[in-house]
């Protein structure tokens, strides 16, 4: 079964950034969509955002916490979805989580693949 692998979290002051990685050991003809999930200690995990990987361009969708701040990217070569994380703030602090499914949805519970996560804690 694929596995994803999530590198890149850490600790970050206020108005730093950061670049999440998600490497998929494998490709599966259902992949249709990657997405970046998170979660805050006592929260939900909710949708960040999203990218439609079956096209050079790809679609995406970005949360509206995150929209001008944060980019989702693929690189189709590596098999791999990125979150670039600009100006970050405290409430940005949660473990984010990878995960793939076969459409668009920003319902956690939806997606069929996942991550084991990787922290990310922002500092004020």
């Amino acid at each position: 079964q694929a596995q994803l692998v999530e590198s890149g979290g850490g600790l970050v002051q206020a108005g730093g950034s950061l670049r999440l990685s998600c490497v998929a050991s494998e490709r599966t003809r259902t992949t249709n969509f990657k997405a970046w999930f998170r979660q805050a200690p006592g929260k939900e995990r909710e949708f960040v955002a999203a990218i439609f990987v079956r096209a050079s361009d790809g679609n995406t969708v970005h949360s509206d916490s995150v929209k001008g701040r944060f980019t989702i990217s693929f690189d189709d070569a590596k098999n791999a979805v990125y979150l670039q994380m600009n100006r970050l703030k405290s409430e940005d602090t949660a473990i984010y989580y990878c995960a793939e499914n076969s459409y668009f949805s920003k319902v956690p519970r939806d997606y069929t693949l996942w991550g084991q996560g990787t922290q990310v804690t922002v500092s004020s």
